[in-house]
């Protein structure tokens, strides 16, 4: 698929719902993101952002509404066809070979989309922009949690997306870790648009410029970071009383 246009709509929702029995996970959420733009998705426990992650990456398939990808009706696809939509997805937990080295699950990412040696050009690019020389060759499944989250992010850059969708990055990661990681996301956003899931706020704050606030099933606000620490209500309902 061709790239998209500057200021385009490239994800879009209309009354997004999903239901589990009487539980509204999500309800009615219309939601827009642009070419080229970085999203963090925050809320409590329970809120329902994970749940409309997951109708956007076709882990689940929404009771309602529609899941809109560069103007294609995506609602109720599989992942493997969001993904053929030029979708980058990683989830909570690394989807690696552990028996290979970093460069070799890079190599295979880069290999479904390429021949031989443009896989190999598209490793050897991906190695050099996310800075992982150091563990190309380390086997990953001796590799330490925050290391094999890099690796996964480079499988995705790999597949050279032009949409990212991550969940909880930076999830156990030491605060080096996740430093080098908000580095890493700000690398990607260059060349792609992003959402990202993600419950620490310290990581939110370096990589974030609009925020989408969850509640109960629905979006309560969007804005940036220090406008919804800000307001009364946000801190109430996510950041505690006594933010």
């Amino acid at each position: 698929m061709s790239r998209a246009r500057q200021g385009e709509v490239v994800v879009e929702t209309r009354g997004l719902s999903m239901h589990f029995g009487g539980v509204r996970a999500v309800e009615q959420v219309d939601f827009t993101l642009h070419d080229k733009e970085l999203r963090c998705l925050i809320g409590p426990n329970g809120a329902g952002k994970s749940t409309f992650f997951k109708c956007l990456t076709g882990q689940l398939r929404p009771s309602e509404g529609d899941v809109v990808i560069r103007g294609v009706n995506m609602t109720g696809a599989e992942s493997h066809e969001v993904a053929r939509m030029g979708v980058g997805i990683k989830t909570q937990v690394p989807n690696l070979f552990d028996g290979l080295s970093a460069e070799e699950n890079i190599w295979l990412s880069a290999r479904r989309w390429h021949d031989n040696a443009g896989a190999r050009r598209v490793t050897a690019e991906t190695i050099e922009r996310l800075r992982l020389g150091d563990i190309r060759r380390s086997v990953v499944g001796r590799l330490a949690h925050g290391q094999r989250q890099w690796v996964e992010l480079g499988m995705v850059v790999a597949a050279e997306p032009w949409l990212v969708l991550l969940d909880e990055p930076a999830a156990g990661m030491t605060h080096e870790e996740t430093a080098r990681t908000a580095e890493l996301i700000r690398e990607i956003n260059t060349n792609a648009a992003l959402i990202v899931v993600e419950h620490d706020m310290q990581f939110i704050r370096m990589i974030s410029r609009k925020v989408t606030l969850f509640h109960e099933g629905r979006i309560l606000m969007e804005d940036t970071m220090e406008a919804i620490s800000a307001d009364k209500r946000a801190r109430e309902v996510y950041l505690g009383r006594s933010a």
